[in-house]
């Protein structure tokens, strides 16, 4: 039997030395589960075939998307479908919980300085 153990995001949060870089706490069913600190604008981007998820843990962040702007507070979370241009926008440093599919790459189909192909675990 594999070993099970808790996560505790307040341990792995403070790991976390850079905004937009995302490391990955859990894994299961193919999908990671992704911590990052945020703050700035991120690039323009969107992620052909998978969807992605926001929760937002400590802070506050706009997604801003080609028709609308959505605000989000902490304990909120939405779900960017596939396809869709967004842009995460942090004002403060924001920490969020990303959801998404082992072989998502951060900038979707953009290639920047803010890349990471490779995520590391926390």
């Amino acid at each position: 039997m594999e070993s099970i153990n808790k996560v505790n995001l307040q341990e792995k949060e403070s790991l976390i030395q850079e905004h937009w870089k995302p490391g990955i706490v859990a894994a299961l069913n193919g999908q990671h589960v992704k911590l990052a600190k945020l703050k700035g604008e991120f690039v323009w981007h969107q992620h052909d075939q998978e969807d992605e998820m926001f929760l937002i843990i400590k802070g506050s962040l706009d997604i801003e998307f080609r028709d609308k702007t959505l605000h989000l507070e902490e304990g909120e979370l939405v779900v960017v479908p596939r396809g869709v241009q967004h842009r995460p926008v942090a004002k403060e440093e924001v920490t969020v919980l990303l959801f998404e599919p082992e072989s998502t790459i951060n900038t979707g189909d953009e290639k920047t300085e803010l890349t990471r192909e490779k995520i590391e675990w926390l």
